[in-house]
This record gives structure tokens, sequence and C-alpha cells, in this order.
């Protein structure tokens, strides 16, 4: 039996508004480009090996219909002005060999900017958790994309992340999304 490991990455993200809810999702999928595929949610690892693309780059090599693996992070509003995100953090290490790891994170009242440090830190936090070692702060607690965890690892992280601020009488969905792709 062969397995299921897959060899590319992207991410994507979109926002939708609408009066029904699923059709603002919808509108969000298309916005991020991966509404007209099967979407299969995976929990978190970054497989070893597997190459970082463009979103561009990466729904070339798809079809429609195509069942897709994703990790995806949704958040929804109807409250007017209410401030919404949804992020996709990448922990990945500089040894390719080695697996990292993907969080999904939503908030509310939080920029851009910072909801993606903060899924960021989740995904490398997550991955020295997972691996039974603790991630090393940056030194001066500054924002950085690169991580040590204690066994040595070095890892560097990345993240896709959309806002929205919902309007009055409409549904306003914000979602990110890491697609996974399989090679025939």
């Amino acid at each position: 039996m062969s397995a299921l490991v897959p060899c590319k990455i992207f991410l994507t993200r979109g926002q939708g508004r609408h009066n029904e809810k699923l059709v603002s999702f919808e509108m969000a999928l298309r916005e991020a480009g991966i509404a007209p595929f099967n979407l299969v949610r995976v929990s978190s690892i970054y497989p070893p090996r597997c190459r970082f693309v463009s979103k561009e780059t990466g729904l070339k090599l798809l079809e429609p219909g195509q069942i897709l693996f994703v990790v995806l992070s949704e958040n929804a509003t109807n409250e007017p002005r209410g401030l919404i995100s949804a992020s996709i953090g990448m922990a990945v290490p500089d040894d390719s060999s080695r697996y990292g790891y993907l969080a999904e994170h939503s908030d509310s009242g939080k920029s851009e900017k910072e909801t993606g440090r903060h899924t960021e830190y989740l995904a490398a936090e997550m991955l020295a958790t997972k691996l039974g070692e603790k991630l090393r702060k940056p030194d001066g607690g500054k924002p950085t994309k690169a991580f040590k965890i204690s066994n040595g690892l070095s890892l560097r992280t990345r993240s896709v992340t959309q806002t929205a601020t919902g309007e009055a009488g409409l549904w306003t969905t914000a979602l990110a999304a890491a697609v996974l792709i399989l090679e025939p």
C-alpha cells in the first residue's frame, strides 16, 4: 500500500459576504481559489521533504472536483464593524527530512499582522511540544520568523491571514488554508 504523503503545499486566503452564512463561506472559498475542489480537513503535520509553492503554481497542478487535503481556519460574523481573522501558521525545520507543523487559528479584534505572528508562534510551539522539546524564545523577545527548539533543531515560520470587517445585514467569512498536494 502506498502512503498518502503530500509533496507540495501552498497557502491561500479569502473572504466572502452574503446574507446567508453558507454562501458567505462559499464566496470566501472562491476568492481563495479552492471552491472547485472537494476539501478534506486534516490535522496539522507539514510533511517531510514537502516543497512550498506559490498559490498560482499549486492551483495549476489541480483539477476541478479533485479531493484536496487542507488545514483550514475560518471565522464568520454578522456583527457590523466586527473585525475577524482566520490564519494558518507554518513551522518548518531547516532540515527538510524532518516534519513540521501547521497551526490554524481564528480571532476577533486583532490585526492581520498580530494574528499572523501569533499563529506562527503557535505552529512553532506546537511542533516543539510534539517533539517533546521546548521552544527557545528569540533573544530580546522580538517577533521573529526563526526559532530554535531545545534539541537544537532550527525552524522557520510563515503564515497567511485573512481579516474582514462585518457589515450590517450580511454574514462575513474570513478563511485561510494550507493546501496539501499529492502527486499521482
